[in-house]
């Protein structure tokens, strides 16, 4: 009994073995954008502008709210999207200012047909 317990066991720890397929995943059109006063939400558009909770600001301004913001609350979360055309050094950019700034919670959404500030 025990061979046979040991046997399926060992079956099924090799069917669990699983070879996925590198796919081109399409983007979201219908995605909704959750806006959360508890949260902070910052967007950069394709041209880089960043805009923080739809309002356009500079790196350097946005650095000093983050930190303002992170000092009254340490436990601030911040909400990053950016648009399907945003260069990846716009977002690295944000996302070095938010964690200079010590926030350890961000949460990213890079993708569909319009930044959140076009809404």
């Amino acid at each position: 009994m025990f061979f046979l317990l040991a046997s399926f066991m060992m079956v099924s720890l090799q069917m669990d073995k699983t070879h996925n397929l590198q796919v081109n995943l399409p983007s979201s059109t219908e995605a909704r954008h959750d806006f959360k006063p508890d949260m902070l939400n910052i967007a950069v558009d394709k041209s880089g502008g960043v805009w923080l909770e739809r309002k356009q600001i500079t790196l350097p301004d946005l650095s000093l709210v983050l930190s303002n913001r992170f000092r009254s609350d340490t436990n601030l979360p911040v909400f990053i999207s950016g648009d399907r055309d945003a260069l990846h050094g716009d977002m690295v950019n944000v996302y070095e200012a938010v964690r200079d700034a010590g926030i350890q919670k961000i949460a990213f959404s890079v993708g569909g047909n319009e930044t959140q500030t076009n809404q």
